[in-house]
């Protein structure tokens, strides 16, 4: 009987926690995540799952890591190693995106085109830093600010890399609020923060039916890599626009995604165990992550006030930032900038158009970055 409480004692956290130090590091970050999400709204429907999941996974000898051989979280992983995860999250994506915005104005296309930039400058940052060439596009990625698309290239090029690659993406995600309008301001006048853009016109529901159709036909002829994010994305947006199917497209944007995200949000989070996350090119992940955000938005904003220069309608730069694919938020961070100068100037719809051509922009540039690293 005493020999079985000494066991039972031994496997406790009073022992086994201060012999992993590191773990009780992870714990406290997942509890800082978490502490973020509920204080400060900063993207609790990911923040949340991932924080706990960082919890979970550390808590030494509990089996719920997927390192473990067995156990739930194993299994569950098996849909972020095998793409699966960040496919069925495009599906309800599509399923609540309105591309409307973009339609209206297909000038704003290149604003979300513009801010892929990212991407491939902080590729080039992370070559010179030591990193292969698939460890860098992982890394590049980031810049994207798309979760799903940055687990979907890393799972293929450099899973080692995954927990602290998506960790550093939706971290980056979660903080568009904070990074995005100091540069704003930086590169753009009060004049051209004050610009009022036109109305947009009305969209047809045939323009509306046929895009999906058209725009899938188009990208994967481009980067027929990324068919399954992009199939996924116009399939969804197809159930929302033609009419016949609300019933499904209800389900993919509602419960579908919902579960989806909980259970990517659990995975990626115990998926950041300390033996995989407390290395120094982890830290140098989230550098390069912070510099492929910042690049990106830079890239939007600047493409923003070139177009406004040369174009007979003007375009308040401030929508470029929004050609990150953070939806809706960098769009929403994109008219609150706005209206800090003139409140009466809503760019939100504006906004919206580069905001959703950046979801596309993001996986045809992760399509491209496959087919020449794959």
């Amino acid at each position: 009987m005493l020999d079985a409480l000494l066991q039972f004692f031994r496997e406790t956290g009073f022992v086994q926690m201060p012999a992993h130090p590191g773990n009780v590091v992870m714990i406290g970050v997942g509890l800082t995540l978490i502490a973020l999400a509920i204080r400060r709204n900063y993207e609790p429907l990911l923040l949340i799952p991932i924080g706990f999941g960082m919890v979970m996974g550390n808590i030494p000898n509990a089996g719920a890591s997927p390192d473990a051989a067995e156990g739930v979280i194993h299994f569950l992983y098996f849909g972020i190693k095998h793409e699966i995860y960040p496919a069925l999250i495009f599906l309800g994506l599509g399923a609540m995106t309105d591309f409307s915005a973009m339609l209206s104005q297909p000038r704003l296309i290149l604003l979300g085109a513009a801010a892929q930039v990212g991407i491939f400058a902080t590729y080039w940052g992370a070559l010179h830093l030591g990193f292969t060439p698939q460890e860098a596009g992982s890394i590049g990625i980031i810049g994207g600010a798309d979760g799903p698309t940055t687990i979907f290239i890393t799972s293929a090029l450099a899973p080692d890399l995954l927990p602290a690659v998506a960790v550093a993406a939706y971290s980056y995600m979660a903080l568009v609020p904070i990074i995005q309008p100091p540069i704003i301001r930086l590169l753009t006048t009060r004049e051209e923060r004050l610009i009022k853009m036109k109305r947009p016109r009305e969209v047809s529901r045939q323009e509306k039916i046929l895009f999906p159709i058209v725009a899938f036909l188009a990208c994967v002829i481009v980067a027929p890599k990324a068919t399954i994010l992009l199939g996924m994305l116009f399939f969804g947006n197809l159930l929302k626009e033609s009419g016949v199917t609300e019933r499904l497209a209800n389900t993919a944007r509602t419960a579908f995604i919902d579960s989806v995200t909980i259970i990517l949000g659990i995975c990626v989070g115990a998926g950041a165990s300390a033996e995989r996350f407390l290395r120094a090119e982890s830290l140098k992940i989230f550098a390069l992550g912070m510099v492929a955000f910042a690049v990106a938005t830079a890239s939007g904003v600047v493409f923003g006030k070139i177009m406004n220069w040369v174009s007979r309608e003007p375009v308040n730069p401030i929508i470029g930032a929004a050609g990150v694919s953070a939806v809706p938020m960098a769009a929403r961070v994109a008219m609150t900038v706005g209206q800090r100068e003139d409140p009466s100037n809503f760019l939100l719809m504006h906004a919206m158009g580069p905001n959703v051509a950046g979801v596309i922009g993001s996986a045809v540039a992760a399509g491209v970055l496959l087919s020449l690293l794959g």
